[in-house]
């Protein structure tokens, strides 16, 4: 255990052990050439989506304008946490600084906040598509894209910056053994020496309003989306309008499927472990399945994706 005594009363910890996954080196091997091979195809396929966006003026509109801010997010987002992670799978001590570990901690959440956000957005986008179609150019005009974009960022930033700054003021003497892939508030606050009921309800009714809060609205939006589409006389009609919110139902339904399995949930079985894979599952493997989902089932994508050098 490292610990350096900084006060007379309690030897402050300097440092987290993230135990990650514990198996046998082979399988630490293998799970690493895995974990870079699928960080690697994560960064480039959204890297590939930002270029074509960036490129093709084609897609210089709302919806692809938050799809390319999306993959941004995405690359961001997998960086705050993967990096470490492949490293402790070589390392035997599998440390992680107590600084680092808060803003690993703050980055990975802001992120992922900023995510639910836009996704958010995104939503409200194919409603005014598809419901307002006449008034749709009017009001999603670009003064008012980039405006959503922006708050989606700040507010990402700023949702759990309070809880995030009163823990890290917390006791924390020891034991350091954090066992998760990432610095989650569940294993910090269970580490800390004195318990903190305000700030734990704090930090937990702060991340159910974020995904509760989205996800309804999503499921509101699509709700109107679904009743407008079936009053469309035309079958071609009804399909080219499911068409165009396929793609982003299919990556909310993965966002948001391993939000709930990772902290809405019961906790039977093994708990821990359920939580590692559900972690590694919207951290790694949604973003992997972004690029992916818009690159087969969009044609003017896969089209702009063809020119990107």
């Amino acid at each position: 255990m490292n610990v350096s005594k900084q006060d007379s009363n309690f030897a402050s910890v300097s440092e987290f052990v993230l135990l990650g996954f514990s198996f046998e080196w082979q399988i630490q091997s293998l799970l690493f050439s895995l974990f870079t091979t699928a960080y690697v195809m994560t960064i480039t396929g959204n890297g590939a989506i930002l270029c074509a966006v960036w490129c093709d003026q084609r897609l210089h509109t709302p919806m692809y304008i938050f799809l390319g801010n999306f993959s941004f997010l995405e690359i961001w987002y997998v960086s705050s946490t993967v990096p470490k992670m492949l490293i402790n799978f070589l390392s035997e001590t599998k440390t992680i600084s107590f600084l680092g570990c808060f803003l690993q901690f703050y980055f990975f959440f802001s992120l992922g906040i900023s995510e639910s956000f836009l996704l958010s957005v995104m939503a409200f986008d194919r409603y005014l598509a598809i419901c307002r179609p006449l008034h749709y150019p009017n009001i999603m005009t670009g003064y008012l894209c980039a405006k959503l974009v922006s708050v989606c960022w700040v507010c990402g930033f700023l949702w759990l910056l309070t809880p995030v700054v009163l823990m890290s003021q917390m006791p924390f003497c020891g034991p350091n053994i954090i066992d998760h892939i990432v610095c989650d508030p569940g294993p910090l606050f269970a580490l800390a020496c004195t318990s903190a009921p305000r700030i734990q309800l704090l930090c937990y009714t702060l991340s159910s309003l974020i995904i509760f809060g989205n996800f309804f609205f999503i499921l509101g939006s699509y709700t109107l989306v679904v009743v407008a589409v079936l009053r469309v006389p035309s079958a071609t009609g009804r399909r080219k309008a499911f068409s165009t919110c396929g793609s982003h139902l299919a990556l909310v339904s993965l966002y948001y499927g391993s939000l709930m399995v990772m902290y809405v949930s019961p906790e039977v079985g093994d708990s821990a472990g359920r939580q590692k894979v559900a972690t590694l599952f919207i951290n790694l493997v949604t973003p992997l399945f972004n690029p992916l989902i818009y690159s087969l089932r969009n044609k003017d994508m896969k089209a702009a994706l063809r020119k990107v050098p």
